[in-house]
């Protein structure tokens, strides 16, 4: 009797575990049928701000007033006045060629000229006694044609030694070498005794060191703005243009643009643009290649949003907007500069709307988010 009813209670114990299982799996398969759950989010509320961003150019360290010096006559190095990357002035002698040469050839010019004096003036003693002789009809007037034909010849020959004397001159005052301007010379390219050929070899070269220049080259697409920079009056004061040294230091004075190039080089599309600093501590040297940081500051107010909101997908930067209903529309977006961790947006989004800016990972297209 008591195992019949130990079989009774077992079927009812099952009975209730077979409901049960059936009212759990109901229950399940209506969670699997209802709407997914909504994504948890941040978003972020798209607004227009002033945008200052720094762009960054190479930039190459030039003289402003730099000179090739060559000698104008040929010969031997026989004395070099200065020592290399010395302060000259203009003016200051700097070599000399060997004169000796250039010294004869000046006296011979000399004396040439002294002899030409004097036989015009012997040819305008004969024709003046000429003349008084054929005003008193003593002699014929042809022999007065003669004599003031010889004058003339005599006057000629004097010009002309007298422009051989001044080229001779010009030879002795060449083979002395001064410098073009107030500078530094640099390191000599040749030695005493050495042989020079005229117009040809480079001897050295004198340069400006302050105030200095920055050379940049940029996209023809930014001439407008540059020339904009350029005639802006307080561009020195708002610290534009900012030189970062190759050590990564920042070069304390400020400069403002002097040049812009003439032309647009047609194989690149870009044009040459020149910085000026002061360079009293001589700190800026030709030729460093230095880190050009332009400061551009908006003229309207630019959309801005956080950059890592921002999705590339195959060469496209989408986000999600959060549109009616909280569902995430993804949305194709065009960018502007990047600055700190925000980008600006050229088109695709408007002031107010709302995008996804933290979670955009785990989201999906029509996806309802919350936040």
């Amino acid at each position: 009797m008591k195992t019949i009813n130990h079989v009774k209670l077992g079927i009812v114990i099952l009975g209730s575990i077979s409901l049960a299982s059936c009212g759990n799996g109901n229950k399940a398969a209506q969670q699997q049928g209802g709407p997914p759950p909504a994504t948890p989010v941040s978003v972020y509320k798209v607004a227009a701000q002033p945008v200052t961003t720094v762009d960054s150019y190479p930039g190459v360290v030039v003289a402003l007033d730099e000179v090739e010096i060559r000698a104008q006559v040929g010969g031997f190095v026989t004395a070099i006045f200065v020592k290399d990357g010395q302060k000259v002035t203009r003016g200051q002698k700097l070599y000399e060629i060997d004169r000796t040469k250039y010294l004869a050839a000046y006296n011979s010019a000399k004396a040439n000229v002294q002899m030409a004096q004097a036989n015009r003036d012997k040819a305008k003693k004969d024709a003046d006694r000429y003349k008084n002789l054929a005003a008193q009809d003593a002699i014929a007037k042809q022999r007065v044609d003669y004599a003031l034909t010889d004058l003339a010849n005599a006057e000629s020959q004097v010009a002309a030694a007298k422009a051989t004397l001044s080229s001779a001159n010009n030879d002795l005052q060449n083979a002395v070498i001064v410098s073009p301007l107030t500078g530094t010379i640099g390191i000599s390219q040749v030695k005493p005794g050495a042989l020079v050929t005229a117009g040809s070899t480079l001897l050295n070269t004198v340069s400006t060191g302050n105030p200095i220049a920055v050379d940049i080259t940029v996209n023809q697409a930014d001439i407008p703005h540059f020339q904009k920079l350029k005639s802006n009056p307080a561009a020195v004061k708002d610290s534009l243009f900012t030189v970062q040294l190759q050590d990564g230091s920042l070069y304390k004075r400020q400069g403002k643009i002097i040049t812009i190039d003439r032309a647009v080089d047609p194989a690149t599309g870009t044009i040459k643009v020149r910085i000026s600093y002061p360079n009293e501590s001589g700190k800026l040297i030709a030729g460093m290649t230095v880190n050009m940081k332009v400061l551009n500051k908006s003229e309207d107010n630019e959309l801005v949003i956080p950059y890592k909101s921002v999705i590339e997908q195959l060469g496209s930067f989408n986000v999600y907007v959060v549109a009616d209903s909280n569902k995430a529309e993804q949305r194709i977006i065009q960018l502007g500069k990047q600055f700190d961790k925000n980008v600006v947006v050229k088109d695709g989004l408007k002031a107010g709307e709302l995008i996804v800016s933290d979670g955009a990972q785990n989201v999906r297209p029509g996806a309802v988010v919350k936040f």
